[in-house]
């Protein structure tokens, strides 16, 4: 079992947090963020090729953490690669120790800074799902029998903040039929629906981590509003981050406390800081944990 899937299993809170491997060959920062949190995150998330910007394969990056003795989160996405090379790719992860995976579907090539590049898509989150358990019993998606195969503990994603709740956790409860273990939400910034989101899935009765985007500016706040599909940042915060004189305790305060307000109510958070990982254990103190 990989630490991440004992600590959930565990009813333990359960702290995650995102790496971005970088764009170019440099990994020095991204070791530096992963030795500062090695005792305070469970494991990383590593994205892949995030908002469709071109940077290093994260399956080299979890290889790497894994040989300084950090766990990571591999995520899978079905933008690029077709049912060939997904399926190639995680034999080759789980040779290269990759214990925990993360299945979506991507975000498409034209918002991101290769806006020329085709798309594939030939599987989304629930058929990578199913593509996985495929293989951990031993046989490729056609039904070819394997030399042993890899067993994973399965995520996936899930967004709270869409005006079609129902159909979204319709969704999620696709994806856990398909073989999900495990959830991690998108951003998270008010409490009172992510309680009655947890509410509707309480039956479910699998392993949610709430999702926190860390606000640098009341600019960010904004444009991930009106961008980015299932964010809605509050008037309130974004009013709070321009009326901030120190910008950055003011992100930390408030990040602590939305660590604080939904903690009681799923099983740990995964913190997406966006370069301000050094504050992560600050958010841990603010918050009172």
């Amino acid at each position: 079992m990989s630490n991440l899937s004992e600590s959930l299993a565990g009813n333990e809170f359960t702290l995650t947090a995102e790496l971005n491997p970088p764009k170019g060959t440099d990994l020095r920062d991204l070791f530096d963020a992963g030795e500062a949190l090695r005792h305070l995150v469970t494991a990383f998330n590593l994205t892949d090729s995030a908002a469709s910007r071109m940077a290093m394969a994260p399956m080299a990056v979890a290889h790497l953490l894994g040989d300084r003795g950090i766990e990571s989160t591999l995520q899978i996405a079905g933008r690029d690669r077709n049912r060939l090379a997904i399926q190639a790719d995680m034999l080759a992860a789980h040779a290269l120790g990759v214990a925990n995976i993360v299945c979506m579907t991507g975000d498409p090539p034209s918002a991101g800074d290769h806006p020329e590049a085709k798309p594939v898509f030939d599987l989304g989150a629930e058929d990578i799902l199913e593509a996985a358990g495929s293989l951990a019993s031993g046989r490729d998606l056609s039904g070819n029998r394997l030399k042993d195969g890899p067993d994973f503990y399965r995520g996936a994603v899930v967004n709270v903040a869409v005006p079609d709740l129902g159909r979204e956790i319709a969704r999620m409860e696709k994806k856990i039929e398909a073989g999900a273990q495990f959830f991690q939400t998108n951003a998270v910034y008010e409490p009172s629906g992510f309680e009655a989101f947890m509410k509707r899935v309480e039956a479910l009765d699998v392993p949610v981590l709430a999702g926190i985007i860390m606000l640098k500016s009341a600019r960010q706040a904004r444009y991930m509003t009106e961008t980015i599909p299932g964010v809605v940042v509050p008037d309130h915060l974004t009013d709070e981050l321009e009326r901030a004189g120190d910008v950055a305790r003011t992100s930390i305060r408030m990040a602590g406390r939305l660590v604080r307000d939904v903690a009681p109510m799923c099983q740990g958070v995964h913190i997406m800081a966006i370069g301000w990982e050094r504050r992560i254990p600050e958010v841990m103190e603010a918050a009172g944990m």
